[in-house]
């Protein structure tokens, strides 16, 4: 009996152990689950860029330094998403509400979006900040950009595809840094949706849908950043 009441403590312990390893386990997925909560990616750099604006102003990345903005690739005689994706810009740009916040908008039909023709659409569009750049420039080096950006815009020479682009839109901090946050399973999203959906999950996307998941995500993420 004695020999038995000497191990008793052996045996709390080695019940402990595997306890206590457990629950430091599950404390550092709780504090890892945080950390994907609380941060955002670095995607990379964003690309170095030389445009003008609808103020027939020359515009680049370093123009932007300091600001939080995010950069869109459409054009406006566009029929389909790039109303949308205009007005959720425009939504997004009331809700920050911030002098170190702007946009760019890049149009991959310049032939037709001059400066001045810009500047119409983007009293149409309702633009407010000064720091609301719709830019033209060259056609190749726009295709070529939005490449950089790995961001679709259809080939030039490809009349059925030319002026085709995807609805994504890039966050770029005031370091100039493309950013992006976690998704549920903690993968980097890289870039967020422009586009309005029929379903609060944004699966399936429908011009005139009712829900926008991405626009809430990115003005939660643009006030991350200008804390």
């Amino acid at each position: 009996m004695p020999k038995n009441k000497k191990t008793e403590p052996k045996a709390k312990t080695k019940v402990i152990i595997p306890i206590a390893v457990m629950a430091l386990l599950f404390i550092g997925i709780g504090v890892g689950m945080g950390y994907f909560k609380k941060n955002l990616y670095t995607v990379m750099k964003v690309p170095d860029f030389e445009l003008t604006d609808q103020n027939n102003k020359k515009i680049t990345n370093k123009d932007m330094l300091g600001k939080v903005y995010l950069v869109e690739f459409f054009f406006s005689k566009c029929p389909t998403i790039c109303p949308v994706m205009n007005r959720n810009m425009r939504a997004i740009e009331d809700e920050v509400n911030s002098p170190d916040f702007g946009i760019i908008s890049i149009s991959i039909d310049p032939e037709n979006d001059t400066p001045e023709a810009l500047k119409e659409h983007a009293k149409r569009v309702g633009a407010k900040s000064s720091d609301w750049h719709f830019l033209t420039g060259d056609r190749d080096y726009i295709g070529k950009l939005a490449d950089q950006f790995n961001i679709y815009v259809g080939d030039k020479e490809d009349e059925s595809e030319s002026l085709n682009h995807s609805g994504m839109i890039a966050l770029v901090d005031q370091e100039g840094n493309i950013r992006c946050r976690y998704n549920k399973d903690n993968m980097p999203i890289l870039y967020y949706s422009g586009l309005n959906y029929e379903d609060p999950e944004g699966k399936t996307p429908k011009l005139n849908g009712k829900y926008h998941p991405d626009r809430e995500k990115l003005i939660e993420d643009i006030k991350k950043l200008l804390k």
